[in-house]
């Protein structure tokens, strides 16, 4: 009984160490309400922030105010960082 109730214990915190380590990601459409080269970041008309490292632009005519675009992207300390940017469809 014992080694079963440890066993469990481990189980348990392993997967809690496992999601510990994991990274929130998810994807996000909208037009485009401003640009800020200074810090690579686009604010979406609903307010979103989004950072964009260079690597996800393949397109830099999406970076302008206006444009409707589709992101994904992962939470990096609590900020929203761009893995892939495309036009909406």
């Amino acid at each position: 009984m014992v080694k079963m109730i440890a066993g469990a214990m481990t189980g348990m915190l392993m997967g809690t160490v496992l999601l510990a380590g994991m990274v929130a990601a998810g994807q996000i459409e909208g037009k485009i309400k401003s640009v800020d080269p200074s810090t690579r970041s686009i604010t979406l008309e609903n307010g979103t922030e989004l950072i964009v490292p260079a690597e996800a632009v393949t397109d830099q005519r999406l970076l302008q105010a206006g444009a409707e675009i589709r992101a994904s992207f992962e939470e990096k300390d609590g900020r929203k960082v761009v893995t892939t940017l495309e036009p909406a469809r």
